[in-house]
């Protein structure tokens, strides 16, 4: 049987994105994101559900996330769904949970909302998230684990081409090919 575990969402951070390492020293971060659903009732009511996901995000784009999301900011996020179980310290029991392991994501909103920033452009993260968004917008998603880009072909030397025309050179409607 074919398995498929795929989520995209969009919605706005619940709280400040929370970063940790892992003892191999790779970057962790944690956030809340609030997603709404609106509908219609069969009374003709407007409603509007909310949910609240808990999404983590590994490696570089963690520190992305970190430096550049804030509580209130919108982020879409592409990742897979993670189902969680646990023993409960106090009553004994079993708990669960479902959370989103963020793959990819996109800085929403623009300059004024802190979002819309080129978290690929520079490189340099500072761990405390203090610095402002750069100026332009990003150029796509940030993905995780992508291999590097290929290098360019080098292409053979051409000959030297004609000169380009000069006003003296005449066309008529002939000469062009369409």
């Amino acid at each position: 049987m074919a398995n498929f575990n795929r989520i995209i969402l969009v919605g706005n951070l619940t709280r400040d994105p929370q970063l940790k390492y892992l003892p191999s020293q790779m970057a962790v971060v944690e956030f809340g994101l609030a997603v709404n659903h609106k509908f219609r009732t069969k009374d003709g009511q407007d409603r509007e559900e909310v949910l609240f996901i808990d999404c983590s995000c590994f490696g570089k784009g963690a520190d992305v996330i970190n430096r550049y999301c804030q509580k209130g900011k919108p982020l879409l996020v592409e990742g897979r769904l993670k189902y969680d179980t646990w023993e409960d310290k106090q009553g004994g029991g079993k708990r669960s949970k479902h959370s989103v392991v963020v793959d990819n994501f996109q800085l929403m909103g623009g300059r004024s909302d802190g979002g819309g920033g080129d978290p690929g452009a520079g490189g340099g993260y500072d761990e405390g998230g203090s610095a402002p968004p750069p100026s332009r917008p990003p150029a796509r998603p940030v993905q995780q684990n992508r291999p590097a880009p290929a290098a360019p072909r080098q292409q053979p030397p051409q000959p030297a081409a004609d000169p380009p025309f000069s006003d003296e050179q005449q066309f008529s409607d002939d000469d062009i090919p369409f």
